[in-house]
């Protein structure tokens, strides 16, 4: 069952007296909201999600290691060949420098031939890191989501997005979903002077995905520039635009998400068969407006009923009646 915090929160200050949160009093909470409360929404499994996940978590901690072995090569570069230091160091750079360097002393050949283990070390995690890749755009393109269509969303970025929302239909609307993501702002006027803050909460691994698919937006010539442009020609500052334009792909997310779903479920967007709906990242939702929207069909009874010519009443009746 999906417990909300709020009323295991509340389960739990109602029993204790107080919300401090224990492992033992928030399990007895949850335990009883689950079973008092009627229509919490039932937990699916679902096994290619669990894989993705599996997947996008492996190649996390893949990164990680590959950082921290960039990091210590490039300390032992710098001890053999001093001023040789690159910011963004590939294996075959390394190869290349170290293949220019044959120290004599013994602390020489020592630090080189450790070096060559940890260039041997970044070759083999550049190799898992490809397969990685390849392995998660293959599944993410079997799911059928369209989540790469969206500018500045890869298939590192739509896995991972998919792996941590499972199913959408627990978020009631966009709002909610951003405030899942991190993307909604918290409110921080004072007085006359209206301003917001960045929330720490949510999702941050969701969080960077969509700082990542914020900043390619405005590296690029995509919507999401015109739209961080022109936030900035309105006094905002950088970061403030950048929160904005997050929000902003956030939505076009969730929107993409129920596409997706609607089109799992064997049903399009609009309840027709064959219907889409692109979702960009800095479009509002289309205004629709009372003439453009379908008309329904006529009611058939309603209609029938009023074109069946009226019987003619007797003049003497309506004489009697006047």
């Amino acid at each position: 069952m999906d417990v909300p915090p709020k009323l295991s929160a509340r389960a739990r200050l109602f029993d204790t007296g107080h919300n401090r949160k224990t492992d033992a009093h928030d399990a007895h909470a949850v335990a009883a909201v689950a079973v008092r409360t009627k229509g919490l929404r039932v937990l699916s499994y679902d096994s290619d999600l669990e894989v993705l996940r599996m997947l996008t978590d492996r190649r996390a901690e893949l990164i990680s290691q590959r950082v921290q072995t960039v990091n210590r090569l490039q300390r032992m570069l710098s001890e053999l060949v001093p001023g040789e230091v690159k910011l963004n160091l590939t294996a075959p750079q390394a190869r290349e420098i170290l293949s220019r360097r044959r120290p004599r002393d013994i602390a020489g050949k020592t630090c080189k031939r450790l070096a060559l283990e940890q260039l041997e070390d970044l070759t083999v995690i550049d190799r898992r890191i490809k397969a990685s890749d390849k392995e998660l755009k293959a599944l993410v393109i079997a799911s059928g989501s369209k989540l790469m269509d969206l500018p500045g969303i890869g298939p590192i970025g739509a896995a991972r997005i998919l792996a941590d929302v499972g199913d959408v239909s627990r978020f009631a609307d966009r709002n909610r979903f951003a405030s899942w993501t991190g993307t909604a702002p918290l409110d921080a006027s004072s007085g006359e002077q209206i301003r917001h803050r960045l929330s720490r909460a949510g999702n941050r691994k969701i969080n960077h995905m969509l700082h990542m698919a914020a900043l390619s937006q405005i590296r690029l010539d995509t919507e999401g520039r015109t739209y961080y442009r022109r936030k900035r020609t309105a006094g905002k500052t950088h970061l403030e635009a950048l929160r904005c334009l997050k929000r902003k792909i956030s939505d076009a997310v969730y929107r993409q998400l129920l596409d997706d779903a609607h089109h799992a479920a064997g049903a399009s967007p609009g309840g027709q068969s064959g219907a889409s709906r692109e979702s960009r990242a800095a479009d509002l939702p289309p205004h629709i407006g009372t003439s453009d929207q379908p008309l329904p069909d006529p009611h058939p009874r309603r209609y029938a009923a009023a074109s069946r010519p009226r019987k003619s009443q007797p003049r003497q009746a309506l004489q009697d009646a006047g």
